[in-house]
């Protein structure tokens, strides 16, 4: 697999995100009433909005991103090198900026590709959504109004994955299982998101837990090559 990707040209990237208002309480009135709309179907099985509103976070029009990370393979006389950065803050629109202007400026031409796992689905047009939310211009790689399938440059590794098979879902925490990666998961998983924000108040917490999850499948896309995985003292970080 992969065979005629350099991994130089691919940017390996995940994103973290929590509802806009800690609570549903605090939602403006109007806002209550699209969230109770949009989970009408859970509504109608006997749950609550409140008890729903954890959720929010996975919608772009109600949640916001606090995290994104980013790595990059290179080399140097070591060997192969990976390199994470983290854009993270409660200031969602500063986060996009600062991600799109280093997006742009490094990963910005026909040769380069966007990986992440269930990316296509979620993280990719999240991010686009949120740019055009906040009024923000969506990057070169994320634009793809108008271009044909083979022109898109966004890879996903569970879709590599799936071989064409669309039946289920496989993690990311299962497939590095299946590989013998170490799993991201060690520290809090996706569902303890909301909390670790909203509560806890521990965003540095949340930025290391997603960069994990970009070694993960940097080390999958290695693997998906028939490559060696990165030691550790090849991986760094940044933020």
């Amino acid at each position: 697999m992969l065979d005629r990707i350099n991994l130089k040209n691919i940017l390996v990237l995940d994103i973290e995100t929590v509802p806009q208002y800690a609570a549903y309480d605090e939602l403006p009135v109007e806002w209550k009433e699209l969230w109770k709309k949009k989970m009408a179907r859970d509504i109608k099985e006997g749950l609550t909005p409140d008890g729903l509103y954890q959720r929010a976070g996975i919608y772009a029009e109600f949640g916001k991103i606090i995290c994104i990370c980013a790595g990059y393979f290179f080399e140097n006389g070591t060997g192969l090198q990976f390199k994470v950065k983290a854009f993270y803050g409660d200031d969602e629109k500063k986060l996009l900026e600062e991600f799109s202007e280093a997006l742009n400026k490094s990963f910005s031409t026909d040769d380069h590709l966007l990986c992440g796992h269930n990316s296509k689905e979620f993280d990719f047009p999240y991010i686009a959504r949120r740019c055009l939310i906040n009024g923000l211009p969506i990057p070169y790689l994320l634009d793809n109004a108008g271009k044909k399938p083979w022109e898109v440059q966004l890879i996903d590794t569970m879709d590599m994955w799936k071989f064409g098979d669309y039946k289920n879902y496989t993690s990311l925490n299962l497939l590095a299982a299946v590989f013998g990666i170490e799993s991201p998961k060690d520290d809090i998983d996706g569902s303890q998101v909301w909390s670790t924000y909203w509560i806890d108040k521990d965003l540095e917490r949340i930025k290391n837990y997603c960069m994990k999850d970009v070694v993960t499948d940097a080390q999958l896309l290695l693997k998906f090559k028939g490559m060696e995985l990165l030691k550790p003292e090849n991986i760094s970080f940044t933020n």
